[in-house]
């Protein structure tokens, strides 16, 4: 009898197409389609323009009647020492920003979990999340005003112990860990919600067996916590290292200066200096695919390492 039940339940439910679940869960799907077409709109719509790239484009005419030069603008940035420099740039920047901002939101989450008073953690958590939210022309002043030879607090505390004021911001030895330190600052607390979110799903019982077993909380620490959150960093990870040519643009261009040009000159500055204010479209577009061919294949060699490795993947 419930045999029979259960498979006339599945035969009904079969029955319903997709118009009954669209009618039933509408607000859902509504929220979804969101999103979806924004992505859409946004990021699939816009790739029409590579063709760009591959013709000797004319705003005039427009791209279907501009004259096609094929892999012209790829051979022209490919021998040209300018961009070989900014790629240069782009490269260290990135790896330096990865190595540094990857690990800090794991350490801040891991240290952060530790702490006993959730009133406090709270506090620290909704701190950290600050800086996110301010606007990078803003972040960039706030940078300026405390880094100022004159009047900036670093400065007043070098001076406190008789050390010469520094041009933080005039010095090209400087512009890197400027642009590492305060991204750290700014992002770690946003960040370190993934992890925040992956501590709470380990079980806890795993904690008390442990602490009866007599492991102390720098053994727990590497034998359960870290353990239960590698598959959220592996992901993080991933997704960093696809982002690694993707430096803050807005940042770049408001940090910049003449005197620090040499290295802070990196590919989205110089795509939008070359390609927008020079109005050199078709180069621009060249040297943005190649970026986006980059960034893709060391997305795609990633993945297929850590899923070999760690059996964690994005796909």
């Amino acid at each position: 009898m419930e045999k029979g039940v259960s498979m006339k339940a599945l035969e009904i439910k079969q029955k319903r197409g997709f118009s009954y679940f669209l009618k039933r869960d509408w607000m859902l799907y509504l929220i979804i389609a969101i999103p979806i077409i924004h992505t859409f709109i946004f990021k699939y719509c816009p790739m029409g323009g590579i063709v760009i790239a591959f013709k000797q484009f004319n705003p005039m005419v427009g791209i279907f009647k501009s004259d096609w030069v094929g892999l012209k603008y790829f051979k022209q940035f490919l021998n040209d020492s300018t961009f070989w420099n900014v790629f240069r740039n782009t490269i260290l920047l990135s790896l330096y920003n990865l190595l540094w901002s990857t690990p800090m939101p794991i350490i801040f989450a891991l240290t952060l979990n530790e702490v006993r008073s959730t009133r406090f953690k709270k506090s620290i958590q909704t701190i950290s999340y600050l800086p996110y939210f301010v606007s990078t022309v803003v972040m960039v002043g706030i940078i300026f005003q405390v880094l100022s030879p004159t009047t900036g607090i670093v400065n007043h505390i070098l001076r406190f112990f008789n050390i010469e004021p520094i041009m933080f911001m005039g010095e090209s030895k400087w512009f890197r860990t400027v642009y590492i330190t305060s991204g750290i600052w700014q992002g770690t607390g946003y960040s370190a919600i993934m992890y925040f979110a992956a501590l709470t799903n380990i079980d806890q019982e795993l904690y008390e067996a442990a602490q009866i077993d007599g492991a102390g909380r720098w053994s727990r620490m590497v034998h359960i916590t870290i353990p239960g959150i590698m598959p959220i960093i592996a992901v993080m990870l991933l997704l960093n290292i696809g982002n690694i040519l993707q430096l803050s643009f807005e940042k770049v261009i408001l940090m910049q200066k003449p005197i620090t040009i040499d290295v802070a000159e990196v590919i989205n500055s110089y795509v939008y200096k070359r390609g927008l204010v020079g109005m050199d479209y078709s180069y621009g577009t060249a040297v943005g695919l190649l970026q986006s061919v980059i960034s893709f294949t060391l997305l795609v060699v990633a993945n297929k390492a850590s899923k070999k490795l760690s059996e964690t993947s994005l796909w």
